[in-house]
């Protein structure tokens, strides 16, 4: 395997992460048609479940149920979210709305408050570990230079001198081709006239004499 294929696999896999984190920030900001949304964990108080760092990802329900793990808006920030557990499910008959309690796996007491059901944002359908640091990185004012940016100009630099290659080797293959490969307008050609055929007349009778 030489330097160029090896250059080639590490170029392209570095292009699949990038997509992959610029997709996972994306769906962490936005609402998609599929409805998910994205949140890097930031706290431990999920695990063994979830580890610190993992990327959730939530769909919102129609109602949600005991055990399930759901993300939530925090109150003391709309910016901020939590993920816990719904250990009891409850409602309000003075507000006429469903509440929810909810406590972290790893931690000893449930939440304060009870969650109103307008601050669900959906219920955990999976995870993935890890990449919640990237993405929470990703966020930042520095991650966006260190993860988007230069490896975006990078890869349009790659970009750019593999054209310029190519055009460069277009211009030696021209300037290598010799005077008989050029194209040269063709002589005409003419037919050679065949000489014209003479015809000798013999005169009839001789010349008379005088008597």
């Amino acid at each position: 395997m030489n330097f160029k294929c090896v250059f080639n696999i590490i170029y392209w896999l570095i292009l699949l992460a990038l997509a992959v984190i610029a997709g996972a920030v994306v769906l962490s900001r936005f609402n998609t048609p599929l409805q998910f949304r994205l949140f890097s964990v930031q706290s431990g108080s999920m695990e063994p479940n979830i580890r610190l760092g993992s990327l959730v990802v939530n769909k919102p329900q129609s109602s949600y149920q005991k055990d399930d793990m759901v993300t939530f808006r925090s109150e003391r920030s709309v910016k901020e979210t939590v993920t816990h557990r719904i250990i009891e499910v409850s409602e309000d008959k003075d507000l006429n709305k469903v509440q929810y309690k909810t406590k972290g796996d790893a931690n000893e007491d449930p939440d304060p408050e009870p969650i109103p059901g307008n601050r669900v944002i959906g219920k955990v359908v999976f995870t993935i570990p890890y990449l919640g640091y990237a993405v929470a990185f990703a966020q930042t004012q520095t991650g966006l230079i260190v993860l988007v940016v230069i490896p975006a100009t990078l890869i349009i630099y790659s970009e750019l001198m593999n054209i310029k290659n190519e055009v460069v080797d277009i211009i030696k293959k021209r300037r290598k081709i010799t005077p008989k490969e050029e194209i040269a307008p063709k002589k005409p050609k003419f037919k050679k006239l065949k000489p014209p055929i003479k015809i000798k007349i013999k005169k009839k009778g001789g010349s008379k004499k005088g008597k």
